[in-house]
Formats: structure tokens, C-alpha cells, sequence
């Protein structure tokens, strides 16, 4: 057998298996590179004999209060300086920090980044899971290589600046940002007239939505961000394609948490932005307190000698509306020369919503960025084909032959639905793309639930989900608010993923995984519904975030009300061994502290190690049986467990509580 496949089953490095062998009496050196089979079936042995050992101990020490040894490689690898490309696959990721996949995918998760060990992730993705796992990641000097591994919006970018000599001027897109309940929709419905706020759960905007106002014979494309921080990675894609955002700050609120973080993306995105404050109608409204605490944050407002823009509105009544749009319209004057694109080439853009609808099948909502996107086009993602466009419509549900740029548009006749953020682009030579890669993802898929199933965690309790909802942003912030939910004791695995409705194959994994099934904005068929019945498979829908999230947190609390505490009642020194045999031993003995009772968990220590731990099936006093023993009297007690008792070790006593 290979070292590598060896290392490999028993799911460490090489490096750490070569570290260890010599423990468990095998030295074969650390140039070695196969083994005998024999060899390497008995080192299986000795190592799960050695794990079974370890997970012992330190179920023993937590038992007696004790610290737990820790394996974490933080501490190892501190100084370790690991040198990656801009985007790098998670496989090859966890072979540069010389780790298991299943280690760098946990990580991951605990991050609220679900993938597989094929996908890629970005350089400050990898930088802070490295920094868990205690290394330094630095980036690699920029090579070829580096330069074919760039991300998709360094594409954009860079195709956008190919095509300065050839630039119109277009829409400026505008994203709405800030907290929860500020009116951020409330604003947009005002400016357009519309009530899009009845339509969400809740009145909370769950999802990313585009939306195009004409005034004075201008366009502008708005885009809508929700505002719960379930959602910071939506509000953060909507930030990058923008390129005006307006902070809405509710006057009776002022600054909240995620106001801050949308300041800060705005910030990281380098956009101008306008403050509206809004609510100025209730009573209990303040604009000079949300100025104060804006100067606090170092934006000083305009009127108090800064560079911020402040536009007092209400979108309830209507104030200030008018002159939110023409402030955000100057603002778009002074940024004309960036707000611009090449209408003529091929068309490009990136994806701000995707789902699957039970009529039209994948669709996406695409903000077209530059050249012309037509029905007909071929559409390519990284290099594989992704459909033809069979329909285009626009943010009215209107069907239309063509967008230009900065044009929000819904796109028909994909093959599957691309993941938010992504770059979708036309593709004139469709021969050269990957047609096979759906089948590839779906593999990829299932080799991730499979690592994810075999993870081994004694220590900690599972609360595994299978979440189907109905939009993609939708999956990516219930995954991560759900893994901040996690505890050291407590894990949430995410056994599988997807959009629409709730199929019999969910059922079908969920129930060998003892999973839960979540549906956000989706339901299963009845046949489906019955099936989950019949195999006793939950199934809980949810409309609103907020729901889903209060109730994982009860199901943690229930966990943590049944954790098994235990406490020492008493210590009992052996005197004389009377039997032994396998896994039984009869032993007389004194109790030198407390009481003694019946109970499941004795340890036995010998010069205050512990050293294996049992149950106590009987006690005896005076030859007669008992159910407890006061201090300082003598009895024989019938242990089972090891028989590694000798004369005058000390057997503690643990009750649960």
C-alpha cells in the first residue's frame, strides 16, 4: 500500500502518520513510500486501538474536570508562510497546507463558504481559514499561471477597461443599502410609484431586486439589497456591480449594525454615496443625531462642513423624494466619465439573482455591463456553456428583443442556474466550451455530502439540514447564518443543497443522513410530502429568515438541556482483587470520600491518572446487596469494564445531574 492511500484512510498527513508510527511501534522510516499490506492492515489497528484510547482519556478528563489535550496544528504552524494564486480549488488548497480535504472543507463551512473540494475559492477566503488552521497565507508572485486562475469580476474589470476607446455613456446603476426596517423599499416604492414591500414575507426584502426609473429623459437602474445580516454576502454583490449607492438611516433609528457594514462595503467598493434619511415624519425622528453619529464614524455631512450628502425624506408620505433623485442624478453627472460602456461588443454582464421556476425552469437576472445581450446568444461561464437565450425580459416582465448596458434583465433557456455574482458572457464559438460540466457539478456535489457524512466528530452533537429554497442568494444566507449558530459542542452540517422544490431524492437523503429538510419559499409535491411521512423525514417551511433562524436556535438550546452532566460523590480505595475475568472484575474495597451508589460512569485511577472507566453493576455490605455506601465503610462492588484494577487504586465515582 501506498504511504500517501495509507495516510489517506486514516485521514492525517504524511507527515503527521510518519510522526506517529514509531509511537505505535512501526518504524519504516520516513523516505519510505510503500508498505506491506500486512504491515499497514496491523498500523489501521494500532491506530484506531490509539484513537479509541485518546477519545477515552479525554472523555475521562472532561468527566473529571480536566483540560482536554488539543490537536489543533495552530500552534505548529504559526510561523508557517504559505505562498497561493488569486483563486485556488479547495483540493489543492488543503495539498499546499499538506491537510486532509475534510479538514480545509469543515473550516470552510464553520466560515459559512459551503463547497466542494473541486470549487475554487478566493485569496482572502483562503487567507482567513488558512489563519484558523494556523498558517500564513501570503500571495504567490504573479505569474502566468496566476493570471489564467484570475476571478471573474477581475475579468470584467479588465475587459470593461479594454474597451475605453469605444465607450457610451449608460444608466447609472444605484444600490439601496442599510439596516433592517430603515425603508430601504419603502424609498424605491416611492420612486416608483410601485408597492413591492406587500409582496415580500414579512414586509423584508429577501431577495436581490432590479428595478429601472426614468426622469427628465434619463434611466436609472436601481438595485434593492436586504437588509437582515442573513444577507451581507447579497448586499455585498449588490455593491460591486453599483455604481451609486444610496444609505438609507431610518431618523428614529440612526446608525444600526448593518448600517455599518454597509458603509463599509460601500467604502471597500470605492462608490460615491448619498445619505437618505429617512422616517423624518414620526415623531420621535432626530437628523441631527443620525449626522452626529454619522461624524462620529468619520462622514461629515455636507451641511456641517464635509463631503457626505444628507436628503431628509419619507417614502411613507413622499418628502424629499424628488430631491433624492436629483441628488443621486448629480452625483451620476459627476461621475459621468466613469459611467460608461462599449454597447458593440459581445455582451457581458453579472448574474444578481438566479432560481428555478416551475414553468420557465433556471432563470437568472443579469445586469448587462457591456455590449448588446440578444435573444439567440449563446452564454458561457468560465469556459462552459450554460444555454442559449430563449427569452429576455425586463423588470416589468415585459418580453424584449435586446438589453444595453445597465439594463437589469431576466434571461430564459439556461441549462442550469449560475451561481449570484457570477460573470455570464457571449460566446460566439460554443464548440470549445464545456457542454458536460452540469454532470461534473452534480459529482462534485455528492462527493461533498459524502465528506461531509464521513466526518468523525465524538465530541460534538450533529444537527444536520438539507435546505431547498427558491433562489440562490436565499441558500447562501440561510448556510451562513446557520453556521454562526454553531457551538464548540454543537455542529450544523449541510448535507445538501438546491433550488426548487422538495423532490423524493431529498427525502431519500435526508433519512439515511437523520437529516431535516428546510424549505425556503418552497414546498414538496403531496407525492413527496406522503413519502417524507411514511419515513418519518421532517420538513419545516419557512417565508421569512428570521423563523428559520429562531427555530435552529431552540433545537441548539434543546441540545444543550440534554447534555449529561456528572458529578463526584465519592472515591473508593481497592484493597484486595476477590475475581477477574473479560471485562468484569469483583474487588472489595474502602470508601475514603463521600457516599457511593449504583451508577454508570466509575473511572479508575492509580497515582491520579486515569486510566479506564466502567460501570458499577452491583454493590454489596456485609454480603448483602445494596443500593448505597455511607463513608468509611468497607463493600464489594461488581465492576464492568477493564480488567486493569489492582490493589490500591482509587475508583471515583461520577452521578449524572
Amino acid at each position: 500500500m501506498n504511504i500517501t492511500e495509507l495516510a489517506r484512510q486514516l485521514k492525517v498527513t504524511t507527515s503527521e502518520l510518519f510522526d506517529q508510527l514509531p509511537e505505535l511501534g512501526f518504524d519504516i522510516g520516513r523516505r519510505a513510500i510503500k508498505v506491506d499490506d500486512k504491515i499497514a492492515h496491523k498500523i489501521i489497528d494500532a491506530w484506531k486501538k490509539k484513537t479509541k484510547e485518546k477519545r477515552e482519556k479525554s472523555k475521562m478528563a472532561e468527566i473529571r474536570g480536566l483540560a482536554v489535550e488539543s490537536d489543533s496544528p495552530a500552534e505548529l504552524n504559526q510561523d508557517k508562510q504559505i505562498k497561493i494564486p488569486t483563486v485556488i480549488s479547495v483540493r489543492e488548497f488543503a495539498g499546499q497546507l499538506n491537510l486532509p480535504v475534510n479538514k480545509v472543507l469543515t473550516e470552510l463551512m464553520k466560515n459559512g463558504v459551503l463547497a466542494s473540494m473541486n470549487e475554487r475559492i478566493d485569496f482572502d477566503t483562503a487567507s482567513i481559514v488558512g489563519a484558523e488552521l494556523g498558517f500564513q497565507i501570503v500571495p504567490a508572485q504573479n505569474s502566468q499561471a496566476d493570471q489564467e486562475s484570475i476571478s471573474q469580476q477581475e475579468k470584467l474589470k479588465d475587459i470593461l477597461k479594454r474597451d475605453s476607446g469605444y465607450l457610451k455613456s449608460r444608466p447609472p446603476v444605484v444600490v439601496v443599502m442599510g439596516h433592517v426596517d430603515h425603508g430601504k423599499t419603502k424609498i424605491l416604492d416611492a420612486i416608483r410609484k410601485t408597492d413591492v414591500v406587500s409582496g415580500e414575507s414579512g414586509g423584508i426584502t429577501q431577495h436581490i431586486g432590479a428595478y429601472q426609473v426614468h426622469r427628465d429623459e434619463r434611466k436609472l437602474t436601481f438595485i434593492d439589497t436586504p437588509g437582515h445580516e442573513a444577507f451581507t454576502a447579497m448586499r455585498s454583490r449588490g455593491a460591486r456591480v453599483a455604481d451609486i449607492a444610496i444609505l438609507v438611516i431610518a431618523a428614529d433609528d440612526s446608525i444600526q449594525p448593518q448600517t455599518r457594514e454597509a458603509i463599509k462595503i460601500i467604502q471597500d467598493a470605492q462608490i460615491p454615496f448619498v445619505v437618505a434619511i429617512n422616517k423624518i415624519d414620526k415623531p420621535e425622528a432626530s437628523i441631527e443625531k443620525v449626522k452626529q453619529d454619522l461624524s462620529s464614524l468619520g462622514l461629515l455631512p455636507e451641511d456641517w462642513g464635509g463631503k457626505v450628502i444628507c436628503v431628509p425624506v419619507s417614502a411613507k408620505a413622499g418628502t424629499g423624494i424628488d430631491d433624492l433623485v436629483e441628488t443621486v442624478l448629480l452625483v451620476a453627472d459627476m461621475e459621468r466619465d466613469n459611467i460608461v460602456a462599449n454597447p458593440d461588443r459581445l455582451a457581458i454582464g453579472t448574474i444578481i439573482e438566479s432560481h428555478i421556476d416551475k414553468g420557465e425552469g433556471p432563470v437568472a437576472t443579469i445586469l448587462v455591463q457591456a455590449g448588446r445581450l440578444r435573444v439567440g446568444d449563446n452564454l458561457a461561464l468560465a469556459g462552459n456553456f450554460y444555454g442559449k437565450v430563449r427569452n429576455l425580459k425586463d423588470y416589468l416582465g415585459n418580453n424584449i428583443k435586446e438589453a444595453v448596458p445597465g439594463d437589469p434583465v431576466k434571461i430564459l433557456g439556461l441549462k442550469i442556474a449560475p451561481e449570484v455574482g457570477s460573470v455570464l458572457e457571449v460566446s460566439i464559438n460554443t464548440k470549445s466550451l464545456n457542454k458536460n460540466f452540469r454532470q461534473q457539478r452534480v459529482r462534485q456535489e455528492k462527493d461533498f455530502s459524502t465528506q461531509i457524512q464521513s466526518e468523525e466528530n465524538d465530541k460534538s452533537k450533529n444537527l444536520n439540514f438539507i435546505i431547498k429554497a427558491d433562489v440562490l442568494g436565499s441558500v447562501e444566507a440561510i448556510i451562513e447564518s446557520l453556521a454562526k449558530l454553531e457551538t464548540q459542542d454543537i455542529k450544523i452540517r449541510i448535507i445538501g443543497k438546491g433550488l426548487g422544490t422538495i423532490t423524493e431524492t431529498d427525502v431519500s437523503r435526508a433519512e439515511a443522513t437523520a437529516a431535516e429538510i428546510i424549505g425556503f419559499h418552497v414546498k414538496p409535491a403531496p407525492a413527496v410530502a406522503e413519502l417524507a411521512r411514511d419515513k418519518q423525514v421532517e420538513i419545516k417551511y419557512y417565508e421569512i429568515i428570521y423563523h428559520l433562524i429562531e427555530d435552529v436556535q431552540k433545537q441548539i438550546i434543546a441540545l444543550k438541556d440534554k447534555e449529561v452532566v456528572r458529578k463526584l460523590i465519592g472515591k473508593l480505595e481497592v484493597v484486595k482483587i476477590f475475581h477477574e475475568e473479560a471485562g468484569n472484575v469483583i474487588i472489595g474495597g474502602r470508601v475514603i470520600d463521600g457516599g457511593l451508589c449504583l451508577c454508570d460512569t466509575v473511572i479508575v485511577t492509580r497515582n491520579g491518572e486515569a486510566l479506564a472507566s466502567g460501570k458499577v453493576k452491583r454493590l454489596e455490605c456485609s454480603r448483602q446487596a445494596v443500593e448505597k455506601v455511607a463513608s468509611g465503610q468497607e463493600c464489594g462492588i461488581s465492576f464492568e469494564g477493564k480488567a486493569i484494577i489492582k490493589e490500591g487504586d482509587i475508583l471515583e465515582f461520577y452521578q449524572q445531574t
